[in-house]
């Protein structure tokens, strides 16, 4: 592999083996900037766009992007998969190269972690190699909002590196060499008062005090008036110390050890030995008492998190830490807010104990609570110490216990730490999630062994999701491995998978994670209990606030009480929020959590109420999918489903949810497949997992989940085969026949579509026949078998009419044309075309509209209107765009692109063909793709390009393979002509030799 090394520090630079590319110009140098300000991250059109014409872009932008990309392409046409295309854009691949960006950071944190271990020496050595990849300012050259943007907050960083360096350096007793550089930084950087304070520090060591004193006075002039402010406490503070002579600011011995302080008390548990991980909390920690110490109002830190997610080792790590920059004390206190055997602690008895060890004789203590509150502010006036107030249950019982001066830290812990910490206080909130998988597996390591845990790194990573890579689980789970040393890291992953005993292993002695989730799980209200445990039934990855109103059989106007329970289970860390996908707001469980819930259901709720409230679930996904698939597709038509219960929602919350149909489904995808693998394995609810399937195909088509499609109707068939469930059979056996239609496997959807119909034709269901009619309709007109396709389509018409199906009837139509168009009546197609379209309308089935629609264009195409043709693509365009169909939106720039090069119009016609092809790609669809590829050959030809002879014979190939004699044919017949032209073929030529 090519060692490819991209610049961002200084121009922008890209070497492959040392030598320079040339990037191309000023558009492609922003695209390529962009992607590696993400890389690994996709980076949709749109942001590109934005990027490279902020003021606003042309019409043309989305082609001139691809011609961007493909430019970048050929730069790197050494550098296998370097940007590759992924839906909605571009992806930089970062692996097995170097951007000096990405290394500069890793450098920085490198060289923090080792400056915050006391190894000052070592950090300066990797700041000096951070700050020397930087070869003059970030991007410099590239322009544009977005690209500044990020150069600013990279050069941001350089600074505050240059300020750590100094600072180190001056702990190093370096100030004499310092100087020179310091006096460079602040005369660039005036305003940074960091900086200016490091250069003073550094002047008073060496003997110049009167040049520090200087120093400020000139920051100060410059602040006042560039700014209208006074010097921060900072720089003021150095000030007054150098004007003291104070021996704080002597020279630090060269081993850096402070000396001992006094202490009141020293209360700080000891840190776990294998702690691990968390360096960004600690970070924010780090840089809260950098900032906020000494100042009004209070420094306080709120750490929260569900039971088990290490909320109290990371107080403590880092309170022993910092510990020696609190002289005057640590206190420390457990509330309870969270214990099965004991109340939480009450304010006056904290109080009491933390007056004690600050000295204060038990008979002076006042027996008044908030007397005692007062003294204890008081006592503490003008002390530096450390509180760290663990286990909090609410704001009330630690508001007493807050100091009254900002020379004193307080750390609180808790799983429920709400809002009414913030107002008066300044809180840092930091909440908790699971570990990162190089985390977990440290701390893995560091309890059961580094070569143990290093010798099967799969099994390891998988040990650490099935811990939900919460600290507690992970320190239980590597426990277990110290004292089984004849275990290896599979043989407990092996007992864990078993999701029955998942919690038993990890909860040892009535204690570890069960434990702690319980805890959570008492504190609820009845009804959110109730919902929580219901919601531990479901095996999805994720939901939307209406499926809690299901389970809980909230009625029509509960969802907003559903939603309220939700944010209970949130606000105590039994839920976590997703974020917005789609029209909801989408919330999970972690693991080890739903399995607790799903205990929870088993004890304490009935089966009865189980089913039913699966049921009420179930019915709902239903609901919303036939709702979303009737919006999409149009029609009056009721689909029978069988033995199933729909639970219909409220008009408004469905109009609401599927403002987009398509955009829903992709929203409930995931959440739709595990449905309906649950359901499927269920005798009780296998017809839920064929009726959602059957709506599902909406996003499965619209989207090109084909692999979604063939699981989910290969589930449900079995189920419904397993169940006797004949309409349900009839309908699987017809979805996995339309999905071979789909992909042109025609030979194996006509069996399957055969035993359909027999199955149809023996319950009586005129619909299910009709659809099933259709679709052999359309197997006999891609075998050349037109007049049996007629005749089957015609039967399905009378079924959709029988039926009430105007959007089913429409679709027919619109068949039936295109076979008169096939068949050479052109005159008859395009008045079928006419009247499918009409049907589309009067149905309101946008898709079907689009499809006719696009028939139509074809139909003009033939009777030699492409002009018309392209007006009609057109406007399938901005249907298709508008309903998210990627693979209408690729067939309608095709079209675009073919009537184009009719119109003799080549260039208009190869960017449209570009796009084309760029979304076929995206969608997978090797027989569009060959279709546009001979379409760009053909404009190619008009062009007189040599390259149109290649395009045509690969798209030939390609027909070929895929079985498509029609197509391959009309290629081979142009071939000779391309091939033999020495200049332009005209158009009208071409379309003579294409339609014979």
């Amino acid at each position: 592999m090519r060692e490819v090394a991209f610049s961002l520090l200084g121009p922008l630079d890209v070497q492959i083996d040392g030598t320079s590319l040339h990037l191309g110009g000023a558009r492609q140098r922003t695209a390529l900037a962009m992607l590696l300000l993400s890389p690994g991250r996709i980076l949709s059109v749109d942001s590109l766009t934005e990027a490279v014409w902020p003021a606003g872009a042309p019409t043309t932008a989305r082609n001139q992007i691809a011609i961007c990309i493909a430019g970048l392409r050929k730069v790197f046409k050494d550098v296998d998969a370097l940007i590759t295309t992924s839906h909605p854009g571009y992806v930089l691949n970062p692996l097995g190269h170097r951007i000096d960006a990405i290394a500069f950071e890793d450098a920085v944190q490198q060289a923090r972690e080792l400056a915050r271990g006391g190894r000052n020496a070592e950090a300066c050595d990797r700041y000096a190699e951070a700050l020397s990849l930087w070869r003059g300012r970030a991007l410099e050259g590239v322009t544009g909002p977005r690209v500044e943007q990020e150069a600013a907050r990279l050069e941001e960083l350089r600074l505050d590196v240059h300020e750590e360096y100094a600072g180190l350096r001056l702990q190093l007793g370096r100030h004499r060499a310092l100087i020179p550089e310091l006096n460079a930084l602040v005369t660039e950087n005036p305003l940074r008062e960091q900086a200016r304070a490091h250069l003073m520090l550094a002047q008073y060591r060496s003997g110049r005090r009167a040049e520090a004193l200087a120093i400020f006075r000139e920051g100060r002039r410059l602040l006042v008036d560039e700014l209208g402010i006074e010097p921060g406490p900072v720089l003021q503070g150095l000030h007054d110390l150098v004007l003291s002579d104070s021996p704080e600011l002597t020279q630090p011995p060269t081993d850096l050890a402070p000396p001992p302080a006094p202490r009141i008390a020293a209360q700080l548990p000891v840190a776990f030995a294998s702690f691990t991980g968390r360096s960004e909390e600690l970070n924010a920690l780090d840089q809260m008492l950098d900032v906020r110490l000494g100042q009004s109002p209070l420094t306080m830190a709120a750490i929260s998190g569900t039971g088990g997610v290490g909320k109290t080792a990371l107080a403590n790590q880092w309170a022993n830490r910092v510990a020696a920059r609190f002289p005057d004390g640590q206190l420390f206190t457990d509330l309870r807010g969270y214990d099965e055997a004991y109340k939480p602690v009450s304010p006056a008895v904290t109080l009491d104990r933390f007056l004690r060890d600050l000295g204060v004789p038990a008979p002076q203590i006042p027996a008044d609570p908030g007397d005692r509150a007062a003294l204890y502010r008081s006592v503490l006036g003008g002390k530096r110490v450390l509180i760290v107030l663990d286990n909090a249950r609410s704001f009330r019982q630690i508001q007493p216990l807050l100091p009254g001066n900002g020379r004193c830290c307080v750390i609180i812990t808790g799983r429920d730490l709400t809002d009414d910490l913030i107002g008066d206080h300044a809180v840092l909130r930091i909440g908790l999630n699971a570990m990162s998988v190089r985390e977990a597996t440290a701390l893995l390591a560091g309890v059961a062994g580094a070569d143990r845990i290093a010798a099967n790194p799969d099994a390891t990573e998988r040990l650490g999701e099935l811990c939900d890579r919460l600290p507690l689980a992970l320190r239980i789970a590597g426990a277990r491995l110290a004292t089984k040393p004849h275990w290896s890291v599979r043989n407990l992953v092996t007992r864990l998978e078993n999701q029955r005993r998942r919690l038993d292993e990890l909860s040892p002695d009535e204690g570890g994670v069960r434990a702690g989730f319980r805890l959570s799980y008492r504190d609820l209200t009845p009804a959110a209990r109730r919902l929580y445990r219901r919601l531990g039934l479901l095996g999805v990855p994720d939901f939307a606030s209406w499926v809690g109103a299901a389970l809980i059989d909230a009625g029509p106007d509960g969802i907003t009480d559903a939603e309220d329970l939700i944010e209970q289970l949130v606000d105590a860390q039994l839920l976590e929020v997703v974020g917005s996908a789609g029209p909801a707001t989408r919330y999970r469980f972690q693991d080890l959590l739903r399995l607790f819930a799903w205990e929870c259901a088993q004890a304490e709720e009935s089966p009865e109420e189980r089913t039913a409230a699966l049921e009420r679930a179930y019915g709902s996904w239903l609901h919303l999918a036939d709702a979303a698939r009737e919006r999409t597709y149009g029609g009056s038509h009721a689909v029978a489903y069988g033995q199933v219960k729909v639970l219909p929602l409220p008009d408004g919350l469905v109009d609401e949810l599927l403002a987009d149909p398509v955009e829903w489904l992709e929203s409930e995808r995931v959440a739709l497949g595990d449905i309906i693998s649950q359901s499927a394995a269920s005798d009780h609810f296998a017809a839920y997992s064929w009726a959602l399937t059957l709506n599902t195909t909406t996003l499965f088509e619209a989207h090109n989940y084909l692999e979604d499609w063939r699981d989910c109707a290969e589930q449900a068939l079995a189920s419904a085969t397993r169940t006797g469930d004949t309409l349900g059979e009839a309908t699987m056996l017809r979805s996995l026949a339309t999905l071979a239609i789909y992909q042109r496997h025609y030979t194996q959807a006509q069996p399957l579509l055969a035993r359909s119909l027999g199955l149809f034709d023996e319950i009586g269901e005129v619909h299910g026949r009709a659809v099933t009619l259709r679709n052999l309709a359309l197997c006999a007109r891609f075998s050349g078998d037109l007049d049996g396709a007629r005749s089957d389509a015609g039967k399905a018409l009378e079924g959709f009419r029988e039926a009430g199906d105007t959007a089913g009837e429409s679709h027919v139509l619109g068949l039936m044309a295109q076979l008169e168009l096939e068949r050479g009546n052109l005159a008859e197609g395009r008045a079928l075309c006419v009247r499918a379209i009409a049907r589309s309308r009067e149905a309101g089935s946008v898709r079907g509209e689009t499809q006719n629609t696009y028939r139509l264009a074809e139909a003009m195409l033939l009777l030699g209107d492409p002009a018309g043709a392209e007006r009609a693509c057109l406007t399938v365009l901005e249907l298709t765009r508008e309903d998210g169909d990627r693979l209408g939106e690729a067939h309608a720039l095709r079209g675009i692109g073919e009537a184009r090069w009719r119109q003799g119009d080549w260039e208009g016609s190869q960017s449209a063909l570009f796009q084309a092809l760029e979304v076929a790609e995206q969608v997978s669809d090797h027989f569009l793709r060959a279709r546009i590829e001979a379409d760009l050959g053909f404009a190619l030809a008009v062009r007189g390009s040599p390259e149109a002879a290649g395009r045509l014979e690969s798209a030939r190939a390609v027909f070929e393979e895929l079985r498509a004699p029609v197509w391959r044919e009309r290629v081979a017949r142009a071939l000779p002509t391309v091939v033999a032209a020495v200049g332009p073929v005209p158009p009208e030529a071409l379309v003579r030799i294409l339609e014979g």
